[in-house]
């Protein structure tokens, strides 16, 4: 079994660095991009007893800081 977990600040927290990625592209001449937010992705090989729940309590515990980001986890 595999998850994905996404990992990003959440609304109204300072994105510094995709503020930088966004004045990057512009500058690049990609002028279509209006804003930009950053994030982490991790890829999680499970083993098939491995519960949604535990999941959870990984990205509750360490793979985000609850304080200022969100997460979502999807079963591949």
């Amino acid at each position: 079994m595999k998850a994905r977990v996404f990992v990003t600040l959440k609304k109204g927290v300072l994105d510094p660095q995709g503020a930088a990625i966004g004045n990057a592209l512009g500058s690049m001449g990609f002028d279509g991009v209006t804003s930009v937010r950053q994030g982490k992705v991790f890829e999680l090989d499970l083993t098939d007893g491995t519960s949604e729940a535990q999941i959870e309590e990984m990205c509750e515990k360490l793979l985000s800081n609850t304080v200022i980001e969100d997460y979502s986890v999807e079963i591949i």
